[in-house]
């Protein structure tokens, strides 16, 4: 008995809470390039277990079309959940795109970083992708000469901090990524992620309420009205009084 009311204990009371994420990237906007892919990989703390999922992937091929020629449409799906005990280290996903140049290499056309949305629920993320630069001319030139740009040896990278100060980069397109999030067990563990306007119900729009508020408004203006017809038509008892008073003094 005393076994079995310690394991009920211990399944009410977890040690964990659970992130659930699955999406896609849908989508991106690198205008003077052609034939993009993607590449995507997670970011998280050291208190964060991958616990089903993938970690990174690579998308297929994207092509422009005539009809938007700087998009280019991956839909490449994302799918993964994790598991922690404190949220500090919340995961991010870091995405990179490639693309070949001039001489038929693959060179990268843009990294960028993003958080996993905190709140469950359906999300859209727009990331702002950028690329490494040279730091002169010549080794610009050098570069592109030989095919080999300026590139981080690892991507993720761009979702730390460190060195960050010393790296010169240029803005370069954009990429929207779709998300899909579940939680399981914060609340219990006394983490709170639930959009403010649901925990305050004063601030979740009120149907009542705002019908209510209609109604009343319309009784409103149907007595300022009303009041209005009868200060009208005294006034024109008034005048038709005087009227009538002048031509009897006549």
């Amino acid at each position: 008995m005393a076994t079995a009311t310690g394991k009920m204990a211990a399944a009410s009371s977890p040690s964990v809470f659970m992130v659930a994420v699955n999406g896609q990237i849908e989508s991106g906007q690198f205008p003077g390039f052609d034939d993009l892919y993607c590449k995507f990989c997670f970011v998280y703390g050291q208190d964060w277990v991958p616990a089903a999922g993938l970690e990174e992937g690579i998308s297929q091929i994207a092509s422009r079309s005539d009809v938007a020629p700087t998009s280019f449409v991956w839909n490449f799906p994302i799918d993964i959940t994790f598991k922690s005990t404190n949220p500090a280290g919340w995961p991010q996903i870091v995405v990179s795109v490639y693309g070949p140049d001039f001489f038929g290499s693959d060179v990268v056309r843009g990294y960028g970083a993003v958080h996993i949305p905190f709140t469950p629920g359906r999300h859209k993320r727009t990331i702002a992708m950028f690329v490494p630069e040279s730091t002169s001319k010549l080794q610009k030139f050098t570069s592109w000469f030989t095919g080999r740009r300026p590139e981080f040896t690892d991507p993720k990278v761009v979702a730390r901090g460190e060195g960050r100060e010393v790296t010169r980069v240029r803005s370069q397109g954009f990429v929207t990524i779709s998300f899909n999030i579940v939680t399981k067990d914060m609340k219990k563990l006394g983490y709170d992620v639930s959009p403010s306007d649901m925990q305050n119900p004063s601030l979740v729009p009120d149907t009542e309420r705002i019908r209510l508020f209609a109604a009343a408004f319309m009784i409103f203006l149907d007595n300022r009205l009303s009041l209005t017809a009868l200060v009208l038509r005294d006034m024109a008892e008034g005048l038709q009084l005087f009227h009538a008073g002048e031509i009897l003094s006549r």
